[in-house]
């Protein structure tokens, strides 16, 4: 990839086809978090228009689908090796930890919102801990 296609595209990366920025990283799982909210939010309207139930019942965490796949492609990008492995699943403990503990303050929202705020704190814990941690981890094996 050359030095010009590197700055067309967004997120930025590298030539293996890394993230090159915690920013691009954060920028672009949140926006796709922001995306799965408004199409949950759009389903559950039509269904709710339609009589199908109440508003707000959808599982919030379902708003993780484009983010997980971000992360999926930045982590198959990486060469194959333990540093993608451990900053991986340290990145998923922290996250699914961080995001369970905000679901449990929001109990008493829908389950829309109290998961949606959960993908929220799951997306930027996730996304700081494998940005810093597989950046370490490979400066320290390689």
């Amino acid at each position: 990839m050359t030095e010009q296609q590197q700055r067309a595209t967004f997120p930025r990366r590298d030539a293996e086809g890394r993230i090159l920025t915690l920013g691009d990283l954060l920028g672009v799982s949140l926006a796709g978090l922001v995306i799965g909210v408004l199409a949950l939010v759009l389903f559950e309207w039509a269904f709710a228009a339609m009589g199908d139930g109440g508003f707000g019942g959808t599982n919030g965490w379902l708003a993780l689908i484009l983010p997980a796949w971000l992360f999926w492609d930045d982590f198959r990008a990486w060469e194959f090796g333990a540093a993608r492995v451990i900053a991986a699943l340290a990145a998923a403990v922290v996250g699914v930890f961080a995001g369970l503990l905000a679901a449990g303050l929001a109990a008493g929202l829908p389950p829309l919102v109290s998961g949606a705020l959960a993908a929220a704190v799951f997306t930027v814990a996730y996304a700081v801990i494998w940005f810093h941690g597989v950046h370490w981890l490979a400066r320290r094996t390689g």
